[in-house]
Parts: C-alpha cells; structure tokens; sequence
C-alpha cells in the first residue's frame, strides 16, 4: 500500500477521559480480565503516514461468535484515526450519536478496534478512552497515544494482552481487516460497528450530514475522496484539526 506523510501542526498533548467498566461483555465472552495496562498519551505528531475513518451502525454489530447482534437502534458513530506507524502513534476522534447507557466491557475500555474482518468477529487490539459525557446526548473522545498497546484483556488459552504485539502498521498493511465498536450495558456485543477505510491521502472533505461514505472528485490529485458526515466533522473540530495532503509526500511500501 502506497503511504505518504500528512503535515499537521504538532499540538499540545490532550487529556484523556478513562472510564470504569465492569461486568462480562456478550461479545467477549472468549477473553478474560488481565492488569490493565496503560498506553501513553502523547502530542499529535508532526505528520501522519496514513489516515482512516469507520461509520458505525447498529447493523454491522456481531457477537463474540460472529453471529449478527444489532446494536441500538437509531445510533451511529464516527471514528477517525490518523496514524504514524514510524512513530506507533495513532491520533483518534470519536463521535458518538445515540448511544444512551453506561458503557460495558471485560477491557480496560469500551471502546474499541479490533483485528476482525467485515462479518467476522476477533480480539481487540487498541482500546480507546471511552466518548463522553454519558448520557443521552452526542458523546466524543480525541487524543493520541504511543505504543506499546494493550487492551486489558487475555485470550482465553493465552498468555499476553490482546493487544501485546499489535502494531499500526498492521492497520495500513489490511485496514479491512480491522473494526471499530463500542459496547454499552444494554448492547454489550456492541453499540455500534464499523469497518475501517482508507482515506486517500488528498484531502479530507466534509459536508452532507451523513453517516456513510460517499465518494467525491479531488480535482487536483483524481483521488476519490470520502465525504464525511456531520459527526466525523463534529469530532474533528472537537479536535481543531483539518487533514491536510502533503502532494509531494515520497510514497512508501
């Protein structure tokens, strides 16, 4: 996969919301509690080798054995990651609408990516600090963090986290490979689920108010470019960032 650098304005590092989740989630039942671990916060580097969003609805939903779960219905939710595999530092802006409940999960956080195919369920590698406040309105989290990763939780026969090992180079090698959900008390296999997609490295448009992608002529480069609906652009500005192409970006393998 071709992969260019994204200049961004280094910021100041953010705050971390962390939320305390208990009970056994329907959609982990393969996994067991570990010592949570904590990954590091940190300022958003200086570029990004890639870029990725998720549309989450309550359809893709699955359980722990893959079978279709739907979540809640009426929510959505908008992920948007950027990444520096050079770096393992992946930055994340998280919109979530309709999701009503406290969160639920066997993990650290409810809040997550895991390595699982479209219709397929699997383990999570990335846990993120779940969206608030909690309650009944539109929730968001935004931040980076480095790894080492970890999760909280065990694989059932293992010996490590699920997250120990993961690195995001594993995301720009098969972004399709991999999920992002979040799990609540009444949808504890999940509230929400989306696959991952790259976003070209062109630019990012945003406009349209939807929660899927839809494709758009970057007349300057010929990429298509995903058009983002109003939650990813609400995250962003939550973020106070706009992704930005570097053109003369060296490709990489």
């Amino acid at each position: 996969m071709t992969r260019r650098s994204i200049n961004r304005p280094a910021l100041s590092a953010r705050g971390t919301a962390t939320a305390v989740v208990g009970g056994t989630a329907a959609a982990l039942m393969l996994f067991t509690a570990a010592p949570a671990g904590a990954d590091t916060p940190v300022a958003e580097p200086d570029s990004f080798t890639s870029a990725f969003t998720a549309m989450a609805t309550p359809d893709q939903v699955l359980n722990g054995d893959g079978v279709a779960t739907p979540g809640q219905p009426g929510a959505t939710g908008t992920f948007t990651l950027r990444i520096n595999s050079d770096l393992d530092i992946i930055c994340y802006d998280i919109a979530l609408d309709g999701v009503t409940g406290d969160y639920m999960s066997p993990a650290k956080t409810a809040t997550h990516i895991h390595q699982a195919a479209a219709g397929a369920a699997g383990p999570p590698r990335l846990a993120f600090p779940n969206p608030t406040p909690i309650g009944d309105g539109p929730r968001s989290s935004t931040g980076c963090m480095q790894g080492p990763f970890t999760t909280g939780l065990t694989p059932a026969g293992a010996d490590a986290d699920s997250g120990t090992g993961f690195t995001l180079d594993q995301i720009e090698a098969n972004p399709a490979g991999f999920a992002a959900d979040t799990h609540t008390v009444d949808f504890s296999a999940g509230a929400v689920r989306g696959q991952l997609t790259q976003i070209p490295v062109g630019s990012v448009a945003t406009g349209g108010g939807g929660s899927a992608l839809a494709a758009a002529s970057d007349s300057a480069s010929g990429n298509a470019v995903p058009v983002i609906g109003a939650a990813a652009l609400g995250a962003m500005a939550i973020a106070g960032v706009t992704l930005v192409a570097r053109r003369s970006g060296t490709a990489r393998s």
